[in-house]
């Protein structure tokens, strides 16, 4: 790639970084405004306590009007309304509501998370956690950022001194696998911190809040726009065996500790349920 080429890449980039933190700041305060004490369960999806709420579909509606009303042409893959196709090789990742549970109960940390794909790469990408009034945002090849300050992942933490961050599935087979790795991870680590949102938790580490995180069971948009920002903050995601993220295993923390940590959860099986 030539110059021109590599800084017209780097502004369309920005310009989707700057649409889609724009969205998702007005789908937060959406749901700042119209959550009642205790959101209603509206369904649940892969078990009983996979649940939705009517905000999950509101915010997600909203979002995806507003990309129509910008870029008419572009595709739309969401966690509740599926794909939409469309045209010219851009694709919004949408999560309403990263963290439904924490949403549900009142807890400090759930997300609107949007990534903006082109060509099938994640080019920009933010996490709005919308309790705590926290923007993330990164753009490929532009670093990840909050408030004004350039994030970096914490480097240099032995696997024995890291703080890692996990969470669980919502079938009690998986959650019963899940406890059974993380009883043989815990004393070799720092301490574990289980948040309730794959989004919030993978920011965590590109803001150095912890120092590694794994998870079984995180679906593409719980961390395409988290993943961007991760990685531009230094950290290196993946799955296991060198195969990338994807619900089987994801897997973030700064080089050296993400091999430590891996090799640390390959003898334990973590992909079986």
């Amino acid at each position: 790639m030539d110059e021109r080429e590599y800084r017209h890449d780097r502004a369309r980039a920005e310009e989707l970084l700057e649409l889609a933190t724009g969205i998702a700041e007005e789908a937060g305060q959406m749901l700042l405004a119209k959550r009642p004490a205790r959101p209603e369960v509206l369904a649940t999806k892969s078990s009983p306590t996979d649940v939705v709420t009517a905000l999950d579909r509101a915010a997600e509606e909203l979002i995806r009007s507003r990309i129509a009303e910008a870029r008419p042409r572009d595709a739309v893959l969401g966690e509740e309304g599926g794909d939409t196709p469309g045209e010219g090789g851009v694709r919004w990742v949408v999560d309403p509501i990263d963290g439904t549970v924490n949403f549900l109960y009142g807890l400090p940390d759930w997300a609107v998370s949007i990534g903006v794909e082109v060509d099938g790469e994640i080019v920009a990408g933010v996490v709005h956690n919308v309790p705590r009034g926290e923007l993330f945002t990164a753009s490929k090849g532009g670093g990840a950022w909050l408030r004004g300050e350039r994030l970096r992942c914490n480097t240099g933490v032995p696997l024995a001194k890291a703080l890692v961050a996990t969470g669980f599935g919502y079938a009690a087979g998986r959650r019963r696998v899940q406890a059974e790795v993380l009883a043989q991870v815990v004393p070799q680590v720092r301490d574990i911190r289980r948040g309730g949102s794959c989004a919030v938790d993978l920011c965590s580490v590109a803001a150095g809040r912890v120092d590694a995180y794994y998870e079984r069971g995180a679906n593409y948009w719980d961390h395409a726009a988290a993943g961007l920002i991760a990685v531009e903050a230094g950290a290196r995601l993946g799955g296991l065996n060198g195969r990338p993220v994807s619900p089987d295993m994801a897997l973030c923390a700064a080089p050296g500790l993400f091999e430590e940590l891996h090799d640390l959860l390959v003898p334990l099986d973590p992909e079986r349920d």
